[in-house]
């Protein structure tokens, strides 16, 4: 059953926290980019935690309200499980960016750059994405884009993890930990891709 939108104050909340986690997503994306570009130098693991936890404050708002509010605008199984789709995102490139410190990384590599690049290409469609949920305009674009941009990041990862072992003289070490991080860009992207599916679901369901 499609809901109508104007059912009361908290609907107006749902959509408002919704586009804000949006934004925190984004500017997780953001300073994980600038992490990596300016490493060693740039911003802190510190910081990057300190945007990643404003963000689960939202998500938690988000899920409280949904708990309390006797109607959702959404589904509220759907609300629930966008929530954890999008903090699922800043989780992961937080990640990301902890595996530099954590492995003593010299200087980033240009896949690792480009795979950030595309986080927040992602992230940027993602926050437009939830920012328009409410009206549902243009939604479909967004969804392809991201769709788009999470397939670009799978072949960036896979030919970065492949050149890792075409040259035997690479530390083993070396090989491990940037496969590691490899991978960890390319969750997030893949995360990305998951809270815009959940949209897609939601639009589905209530078109």
């Amino acid at each position: 059953m499609r809901l109508r939108v104007g059912l009361g104050p908290k609907t107006g909340e749902i959509y408002d926290l919704l586009a804000r986690a949006g934004e925190d997503v984004l500017e997780v994306a953001r300073v994980v980019e600038r992490r990596f570009r300016d490493w060693p130098s740039g911003p802190s693991q510190d910081e990057v935690k300190e945007l990643e936890h404003a963000g689960d404050r939202t998500i938690s708002a988000l899920l409280s309200l949904a708990n309390v509010a006797f109607v959702t605008p959404i589904d509220r199984a759907d609300l629930v499980a966008l929530a954890f789709a999008v903090d699922d995102v800043a989780d992961a490139a937080e990640n990301a960016a902890e595996l530099l410190g954590l492995y003593g990384i010299d200087m980033p590599t240009r896949p690792s750059l480009e795979l950030c690049a595309l986080l927040v290409r992602a992230a940027e469609q993602l926050a437009v994405l939830l920012a328009r949920l409410r009206s549902t305009r243009g939604s479909a674009q967004e969804i392809r884009t991201i769709k788009a941009i999470e397939d670009e990041a799978d072949q960036v990862a896979r030919n970065a993890r492949a050149g890792l072992f075409k040259d035997d003289r690479i530390d083993p070490t070396i090989v491990i930990r940037w496969k590691d991080i490899y991978e960890a860009l390319e969750d997030a992207v893949d995360a990305v891709e998951t809270a815009a599916h959940r949209v897609g679901n939601i639009l589905v369901k209530n078109a």
